[in-house]
């Protein structure tokens, strides 16, 4: 990658495309099962979240992207935060194992106390080969 490129990481389309079938699934049985109250409000709570994280799929696919000058990262709901590289204090893959249940998330720190995780599901790679991807831009902006 020059150090002119920008590199852009975003929830894979097959991903957005399984909780899009999902919240419609769910949607179609409130339909269907609307005579039954209890199983109408849990389908309706389902739906709702399963729609909300599509809904956050498709308005803001790309979560992490980076270039010469620094990183832009998806906040809240669907914003966007840009953050330039000397504002990025640590950028390191936090690994825990608890119980049969292995997670890897991606934290880059920023001068402030602002932190930012991003999992394998948002940037749609493995946080090792994406950190050391932004260690290597880093490295070669900070010269």
């Amino acid at each position: 990658m020059n150090a002119g490129a920008q590199r852009r990481w975003r929830v894979p389309p097959g991903h957005v495309a399984v909780k899009c079938a999902a919240a419609a699934a769910v949607t179609a049985l409130i339909v269907l099962y609307s005579h039954d109250p209890q199983f109408l409000f849990l389908a309706g709570a389902a739906a709702v979240g399963l729609n909300a994280l599509a809904l956050r799929d498709l308005v803001a696919p790309v979560r992490l992207a980076a270039d010469r000058d620094g990183l832009t990262v998806v906040t809240g709901y669907a914003g966007h935060r840009r953050i330039g590289w000397e504002e990025v204090t640590t950028i390191r893959v936090d690994e825990r194992r608890r119980l049969l249940l292995h997670t890897r998330m991606l934290e880059i720190e920023t001068a402030g106390g602002g932190l930012h995780l991003l999992s394998a599901f948002d940037l749609g790679s493995d946080v090792h080969d994406v950190a050391d991807e932004l260690y290597r831009l880093r490295a070669r902006t900070s010269r």
